[in-house]
């Protein structure tokens, strides 16, 4: 169970929330193997959800709240999708893919989130995430689509660039207003602290966690279709070759949408049937989570046999002598 100290009143209520009523079942491991050895293990807990935030299976509780980090992205977007942003600067599905991503400074992922800062009149320079180590423009930032998404609306609503990333700037309002919408919760009971590219991320439940992407993924909403629709067609500008969420929305054809976040975060949503997962490493492993997304999609019946092997041929196999193997399954609750 992940445990955070604060002081504040009203972080103490949001604490208390999270540790009512507990649905508590057996946390999943993830063991490294080294020719069969265990070398070390992983404890990683999930949560299955539907849009009416009900809690259908988990491995550890629905209640462990941890940062949702870039998994927040396709949610962030919805900033762009829902002002007319798209509409005003003929922004298309590739642009609205590289705000919702996490990418690897590639020089097409660099040139698409240009596009978007092109489009609405605004220098690169306005762009608040950090340089990379070893590059160049903020541009080549894994975040900088999110913060060109952010610049765009700002300019289409008249709103001051310089401040974007101020957790009382209207855009962050607004997109906190929207996740709320989401959850049926009041505004003022989120928690937010600065994600590493300077936006404000959100500390809360798994089970919250997985009500946000079952939304995304049911069809329900036109603007969170539209992420959906272009997350799924252009897997590749979400993260790069090779990567988990590309090469996952790639081999399942659409039918799933999938947004990592940093520290163990994994949040997938099955497209059309307003189911979502959430998924925590407790050690922050990305290799565990990936371990843990594979084996719990396959219980799912959400990929196929042969999505499964060359999911784990990626992500499981991870060297001539080492490998991934995750023991426990979820509990129906």
């Amino acid at each position: 169970m992940i445990i955070a100290c604060v002081s504040d009143r009203k972080y103490g209520t949001f604490l208390a929330m999270t540790r009512g009523k507990r649905t508590q079942s057996a946390e999943l491991e993830v063991r490294l193997l080294r020719e069969g050895i265990v070398e070390s293990v992983h404890r990683v807990q999930a949560v299955v959800a539907d849009t009416r935030g009900r809690t259908l299976s988990a491995a550890g509780s629905a209640e462990t709240a941890a940062f949702i980090r870039s998994s927040l992205k396709p949610f962030q977007a919805l900033a762009v999708t829902s002002t007319g942003t798209m509409e005003r600067y003929r922004l298309n599905d590739r642009d609205l893919a590289i705000i919702c991503s996490s990418h690897q400074g590639t020089v097409v992922q660099a040139r698409q989130a240009f596009n978007v800062l092109w489009r609405a009149d605004i220098p690169p320079s306005a762009l608040q995430c950090p340089i990379p180590a070893g590059k160049s423009s903020p541009l080549e930032h894994n975040c900088s689509g999110k913060h060109a998404g952010m610049l765009a609306v700002c300019r289409q609503r008249n709103l001051p660039l310089g401040t974007y990333l101020q957790r009382n700037h209207p855009i962050q309002q607004l997109i906190l207003t929207k996740v709320a919408e989401l959850l049926r919760m009041p505004p003022a009971e989120f928690i937010s602290a600065h994600d590493d590219c300077g936006a404000p991320t959100y500390f809360m439940q798994l089970g919250q966690m997985a009500t946000l992407y079952a939304h995304l993924a049911s069809g329900d909403n036109l603007d969170m279709e539209r992420i959906v629709r272009a997350m799924t067609h252009h897997p590749v500008l979400i993260s790069g070759e090779g990567q988990f969420d590309t090469e996952l929305m790639k081999l399942s054809g659409g039918d799933l949408v999938s947004k990592a976040g940093s520290e163990g975060v994994q949040c997938i949503g099955r497209v059309g049937e307003g189911l979502g997962v959430a998924i925590k490493a407790l050690d922050g492993a990305r290799r565990a989570k990936h371990a843990v997304a594979i084996h719990l999609l396959k219980q799912l019946g959400w990929i196929t046999p042969a999505q499964s092997e060359r999911l784990a041929e990626l992500f499981m196999a991870i060297g001539d002598y080492k490998r991934l193997e995750v023991v426990g399954e979820l509990s129906m609750l």
